[in-house]
């Protein structure tokens, strides 16, 4: 019919209130509908988004017209409820219609599949087959239930139902099943289903490479993906898998000290996309290998991939841990270049990311003019900025913001507050961090936590009030952590309070006898008050429990865009004796000034 070809053109575009203003005039015309007019107008009503309330409505015109057991238009209806979240207006006309057809059925147990009522939908399952057997579809949406429960409940016999029925000789049920073992079976259960199968294809590889990267078996996944390769070509999909699983767990090459097998993996990769750069270059950054996450992205370009929003994200905060700033610089102006933070694409985490860069190269007045000119500001970019101050000692600047935020209505959360606690800390604003923490409950309704507790000691050992920061902690309904000891502990070193230091250091090393820095802390803030005796017994235990403190370690930015690394006591630099020439000139400069 003419009229349903033009609402249906209308929806299939887009124009679902044009589609819905056609379908009242057809209505207001008194033209007669036919079975293919309830279930088009019901597609336009779903797009939109409507409740059940709208589709109730339909519902009813269509009995009114006397349409309403019709199959075709029943099924959409049943279709359209469980979209809505009626699954009982969608039962009740299941149960109310005369005739049901293999997609009447399969909807419907796909609406208990879909609210997680697995064990519903295998009874209506069960009782679909004493009227008509299931088809592949069904078994799909049966199957795509049990990936969520016990295997042996339902899954088992479903698996045997398929062999039974001649079912599972449709390849996207063998994989649905699969994928069900692969998610909820064992290593045997898996190896052995892929083992039987006839046909194995791309999916059914992608499914056991999950399978082992799920696991965290990272060796298997690379064998895998090679043995693959003999016997199908890798998809995209494929090598997203291949290089979630070498970022996610990175860590095993480094542990065992072969950092480029994962790189010579990557290599192996035939068709690298940006989605694989970006993965590779994610998984550098997340353990710590910057200066690699900087030379793969010199990589990408040479190979002619243009990166994206979220590669140069990662890029940013690369640059952001080495303190590169000439280099973020260059990054901040691809990013304007490619219209990533204009009107029309606005992306809050790229230009927060930003805005970190800055801060910790310590370009605060840079980040606070790119802070200014986000369109979107969230809490996320408040609190970052409100950190930012506080890191760089300008707690006055930080609590300006902070009062800024609350007036243009963005409500504060526990981070942001505890970033304004720190800030105080840092600027020795006492009166104001007090008040910040009081307010925390009062005014906006936060529980202080451990962290805020923490922070509030802080401030106080650090203004020598180390008397109040102890009662703090005593009075505490939180059992207090090594943190929070080390803390007061690093106060008293300051202030000398040599009673609550020793109190705050035995509870420190009762809690982490192993960790060396609260050694070398409690070291130290017995030196600052002479007390070389307590220092040598303090070493000598350290040497007894072999326990090392990490070598600090710093970057530096050349002119020429290169970036440095130094660790304490390394003599590996090509120049370093000219360094340390440079070193000791300013150390006598020093001496002379003071």
């Amino acid at each position: 019919m003419l009229w349903n070809l033009i609402i249906k053109s209308h929806v299939d575009s887009g124009l679902l209130g044009s589609a819905l203003l056609l379908y009242k005039k057809m209505l207001e015309l008194g033209v007669s509908h036919d079975c293919f007019t309830f279930p088009i107008v019901n597609r336009a009503v779903l797009l939109l988004g409507s409740d059940a309330t709208y589709s109730g409505m339909v519902h009813c015109v269509a009995i009114q017209m006397g349409f309403g057991m019709d199959v075709y238009g029943g099924n959409t209806m049943i279709d359209a409820y469980v979209k809505c979240g009626r699954l009982d207006y969608a039962r009740k006309l299941f149960d109310e219609m005369r005739q049901r057809d293999l997609v009447t059925w399969t909807s419907m147990i796909s609406g208990y599949v879909s609210e997680g009522n697995v064990t519903c939908g295998f009874s209506l399952f069960s009782e679909m087959r004493r009227e008509l057997e299931p088809n592949a579809v069904t078994m799909l949406v049966m199957l795509q239930g049990c990936c969520d429960i016990e295997i042996s409940v339902y899954g088992e016999p479903l698996h045997g139902y398929g062999i039974k029925s001649g079912l599972l000789s449709d390849g996207s049920v063998q994989n649905s099943i699969f994928r069900m073992y692969a998610k909820l079976g064992t290593v045997d259960q898996v190896e052995d289903f892929f083992g039987q199968l006839d046909r194995r294809d791309v999916v059914s590889w992608n499914i056991r490479i999950s399978f082992y990267s799920w696991r965290g078996d990272v060796v298997k996944v690379r064998d895998l993906f090679h043995e693959m390769q003999g016997e199908v070509a890798p998809s995209s999909e494929t090598l997203t898998l291949v290089i979630s699983a070498l970022t996610k767990h990175m860590g095993f090459f480094p542990k065992c000290g072969e950092l480029g097998n994962s790189d010579k993996l990557f290599r192996e990769i035939p068709h690298r996309n940006s989605i694989t750069w970006g993965a590779m270059m994610f998984g550098f950054i997340q353990n710590g290998y910057f200066n690699e996450a900087v030379g793969l992205f010199g990589r990408m370009q040479a190979a002619g991939v243009e990166p994206g929003a979220e590669i140069l994200r990662s890029l940013v905060d690369a640059f952001a841990n080495l303190g590169a700033l000439k280099l973020g610089k260059g990054i901040h102006g691809c990013v304007i270049r490619k219209s990533f933070c204009d009107a029309e694409k606005c992306n809050t985490h790229l230009e927060t990311s930003l805005i970190n860069m800055y801060i910790r190269c310590g370009s605060i007045s840079t980040a606070r003019v790119c802070f200014s000119r986000m369109l979107i500001r969230d809490i996320v970019a408040w609190t970052s900025m409100i950190e930012g101050y506080g890191s760089h000692g300008l707690g006055l600047e930080a609590l300006k913001l902070f009062d800024l935020m609350i007036g243009e209505g963005t409500k504060p959360n526990s981070v942001a507050i505890l970033s304004l606690l720190s800030a105080c800390s840092h600027s020795g604003l006492v009166t104001e961090g007090c008040e910040a923490f009081c307010s925390m409950k009062w005014k906006f309704g936060i529980e202080p936590d451990l962290d805020h507790y923490t922070s509030i000691v802080d401030l106080l050992g650090r203004s020598g009030k180390l008397k109040e920061a102890l009662v703090v902690i005593m009075k505490m309904a939180i059992f207090p952590d090594s943190r929070i000891w080390g803390a007061l502990l690093s106060g008293s070193r300051i202030y000398g309070g040599r009673d609550v230091g020793e109190f705050a250091a035995q509870r420190l090393l009762e809690l982490e006898p192993d960790n060396v820095g609260y050694y070398t802390l409690l070291s130290n803030a017995q030196a600052s008050v002479g007390e070389w005796d307590e220092v040598e017994e303090i070493r000598r235990v350290m040497k007894e429990r072999d326990l090392k403190k990490k070598p600090g370690w710093s970057c530096i930015e050349a002119e020429e865009g290169r970036i440095y690394g130094f660790v304490s006591g390394d003599r590996s630099h090509h120049q370093t004796e000219a360094i340390y020439e440079v070193l000791e000139y300013l150390s006598r400069m020093a001496q002379g000034f003071s």
